[in-house]
């Protein structure tokens, strides 16, 4: 049995984190999330639960994948080997990205398809964007095509592992992603009345906190950070034991908050600007965003490279997803890679294809008034990955041994030991208890206790 690949630099674990982290979770999901849920209001929770509780989760991932150096399930079997049970988390996560990826690579096909729809002339000044993106998703055609076309993709970079596959495909678009995202928020933020905008994401109204918008907050910080289906843990069993993992944690969050913000700043200007309206949903950056570029000099042919970018910061969430399969179906023998991917990959293709219909053939089928698309969607973002979390959390924090957690995450460290601590304590206290008010609020468990 071979032995796993590693990266090649502390960079390229950063970068790839961090285009597994930020992907659609940022750039799609993020925008149109907060337009459906209040703006600003759940920014804030976002910010809050992103550094309160997902930065302590995404370092309990490190620190697990790390020190076992094996793949999700067997993590947990290697760290506590008395309790074997345990190895049920790195099952879900594991499942859980099965179905993530099978619902994500329907929105990549969405995105693919903007790519040769703005190379072919199907996007200028006089384009219905709103009937432009129903066109795309009710074909059943299009829809499965394109979903195909990314699965292809995502299947024949992984299969190639992770320094010559991953982490070769991350270390250079990724900064072209940033400066993208700059130049077009500079553009939003100067259009006549763009700053009903920035008030709708930046100006919060407390008051309007719901159950609700707390659980789906919570549940954006977790799919922002890839957090909850074990894909941190995958990544970080290639890791050095000279990484500073805090830092690099530190590193892949701000990034990842970074991109949100810009996301926003983009959209939401943009939005209030133009007529359109914030609570559009999944069709936000794909009605939006176009109408954008042609208020640009040049801007048909820079939504193209746009759109090439996002397919790439698409893609890199794919690999980690796709990875965590993998890693956990080949257990580190390397030449199975290239026939599981392959296996793999097209049974998620296979299961997502319902997911891709929910918007065309499918669209009538609903179960309590969700698609397919939906419910996949409400169960690994609103309770996979929470659930996955908080027993990383309790893992980590109150499982394993107290000296061997702070050790290990010294290894490497050029961080004040005192963060090393204040870290431990928020993951044993604040992660899991911001984690339990939440279910318990959203299940009505805090009414009946009279502490609403």
């Amino acid at each position: 049995m071979s032995q796993p690949t590693h990266w090649s630099s502390k960079i390229g674990f950063i970068l790839s984190a961090a285009g597994s982290a930020i992907g659609l979770g940022a750039i799609w999901k993020f925008p149109y999330t907060a337009g459906t849920n209040g703006g600003a209001v759940f920014f804030l929770l976002f910010l809050l639960f992103t550094v309160l509780v997902g930065l302590p989760v995404l370092l309990a991932e490190f620190y697990i994948g790390r020190k076992s150096g094996r793949n999700a399930v067997d993590a947990f079997k290697e760290l506590s080997p008395q309790r074997r049970q345990w190895a049920a988390v790195g099952y879900m996560g594991v499942a859980g990205c099965f179905v993530l990826l099978s619902f994500y690579s329907v929105v990549g096909g969405w995105v693919l398809a903007y790519v040769v729809h703005a190379f072919s002339g199907a996007i200028h000044a006089g384009t219905d964007f709103d009937k432009l993106f129903v066109d795309t998703i009710a074909s059943p055609a299009t829809a499965i095509g394109y979903q195909a076309l990314f699965m292809l993709m995502t299947i024949l970079v992984v299969q190639n592992g992770i320094s010559t596959g991953i982490e070769k495909a991350s270390r250079y678009l990724m900064p072209a992603l940033f400066v993208m995202f700059l130049v077009l928020a500079v553009r939003s933020l100067l259009l006549p009345g763009s700053m009903a905008g920035v008030s709708f994401l930046l100006k919060p109204d407390i008051s309007a906190v719901t159950p609700s918008t707390m659980l789906t907050a919570l549940g954006q910080a977790f799919f922002a950070l890839s957090l909850g289906v074990s894909t941190m843990i995958t990544y970080a069993a290639y890791l050095s034991r000279k990484q500073d993992m805090l830092r690099s944690a530190n590193s892949v969050m701000w990034l990842n908050m970074l991109v949100s913000l810009l996301a926003g700043l983009v959209i939401f200007p943009a939005v209030f600007a133009l007529g359109f309206k914030p609570n559009q949903g999944p069709g936000l950056i794909f009605v939006v965003l176009p109408a954008v570029f042609q208020k640009i000099p040049f801007g048909t042919a820079l939504f193209a490279v746009f759109m090439v970018l996002v397919t790439f910061a698409t893609l890199t969430s794919a690999f980690s997803m796709l990875e965590t399969v993998i890693a956990a179906t080949i257990h580190n023998n390397e030449p199975r890679r290239r026939r599981a991917t392959w296996i793999t990959g097209l049974a998620i293709l296979l299961i997502g294809i319902p997911s891709a219909l929910s918007f065309g053939l499918l669209g009538d089928f609903k179960l309590l008034d969700r698609t397919v698309f939906d419910w996949w969607d409400y169960l690994i973002t609103s309770w996979i990955m929470p659930i996955g979390a908080l027993l990383t959390a309790v893992f980590t924090a109150w499982v394993q041994p107290r000296e061997q957690v702070l050790a290990h995450m010294r290894e490497g460290a050029t961080v004040p030991d005192a963060l090393i601590r204040l870290w431990y304590w928020a993951l044993r206290y604040i992660a899991p208890l911001a984690i339990l008010l939440v279910f318990a609020h959203t299940l009505g468990l805090l009414d009946k206790l009279g502490l609403k």
